[in-house]
């Protein structure tokens, strides 16, 4: 009961703080404003920016009601995600001016809350040894460059993916409720109530996202959604973990962490840095064939549920 109050209750506030946050960022001008010589442009009239202020928001408040974590668990997840919410916005508010924000105080503000997170004692400590079932703790090196390098990576892909009207929201909706299942399947109640908080806030932000979209979220709220899927799955899915398990939060987050992998590989082979934003993300690829937005959004989601399914098959099986 607990857990449907709190994907209410998160639901809720980011529904109700859209609408006076979009007229908010119609009177300061901070919209995305369309562009025809842009590939990555395809809205036809300028979009609010502000609806991840909306789902940070919803999100920190139902946190702080209903998730009993340690208050240095709590500092470290709310103000790594603040972090990541202000340099996000920063970064939305140079595109509104037509400029880019340079890429590497967004790669250390990122990195910082990475580091917040593994500082506060959530980290992968190690995985089981399926051959003779002992448990092994990797070094403190090995664990604090895969802790950073996920969280890091799970907030770049989240937001590579927010390309299309209600895309990353749906994305990030379905492996939120895929680590939820994962989680209360593994009986982690934490882990869980973060799961659905996340799925709430973005149900609530996909109301005005779907096509065609009425608010964005920007860089700031894909990069906040990214950060907390990254966490969940670090609290949740990665406890404990078998080598078989170790594939289920990356089949939970399939189309966004294996097609921004692609895009990565292509960028380098192309000799072009890898944070150079353009249109090889396979929504775009696929619309380029001739789909239409909607229907490439639900082919993306029902590939990602999926994925999703699959990693829960993959847990029942252990």
């Amino acid at each position: 009961m607990s857990y449907l109050i709190e994907f209410m209750l998160s639901f809720g506030i980011v529904v109700a703080l859209i609408p006076p946050l979009k007229k908010a960022a119609f009177r300061i001008g901070f919209v995305d404003k369309p562009r025809k010589d842009s590939a990555r442009k395809i809205h036809r009239e300028p979009i609010p920016l502000t609806a991840g202020i909306a789902i940070f928001i919803g999100f920190v408040a139902v946190y702080l009601l209903f998730v009993r974590d340690s208050w240095v668990q709590t500092a470290a997840i709310l103000g790594g995600g603040l972090l990541i919410l202000v340099i996000g916005i920063v970064d939305d508010w140079y595109k509104t001016h037509g400029r880019e924000f340079p890429a590497l105080p967004k790669f250390l503000v990122q990195m910082t809350a990475a580091v917040l997170v593994y500082a506060s004692g959530i980290v992968f400590a190690g995985f089981e040894n399926p051959l003779n079932g002992y448990y092994i703790v990797l070094p403190a090196w090995l664990s604090f460059l895969f802790t950073v390098m996920w969280i890091f990576g799970v907030t770049t892909v989240i937001n590579f993916s927010d390309g299309m009207d209600g895309l990353a929201g749906g994305l990030s909706a379905i492996s939120g409720g895929t680590l939820l299942v994962v989680a209360l399947v593994m009986g982690q109640q934490g882990s869980a109530m973060m799961a659905v908080i996340t799925v709430g806030v973005s149900v609530g932000y996909l109301l005005f996202n779907r096509p065609p979209a009425k608010v964005f979220m920007g860089d700031a709220g894909a990069t906040f959604l990214g950060f907390i899927l990254g966490v969940v799955a670090l609290d949740g899915a990665f406890k404990q973990a078998t080598m078989l398990s170790l594939f289920i939060p990356i089949l939970a987050l399939g189309v966004p962490i294996l097609d921004n992998i692609r895009v990565v590989i292509a960028r380098m082979m192309k000799g072009v840095p890898v944070y150079q934003a353009d249109a090889s993300q396979v929504h775009y690829r696929l619309l380029a064939t001739g789909m239409k937005p909607v229907q490439v959004v639900s082919f993306l989601y029902l590939v990602n549920i999926c994925f999703g399914l699959f990693s829960i098959v993959l847990l029942l099986a252990q």
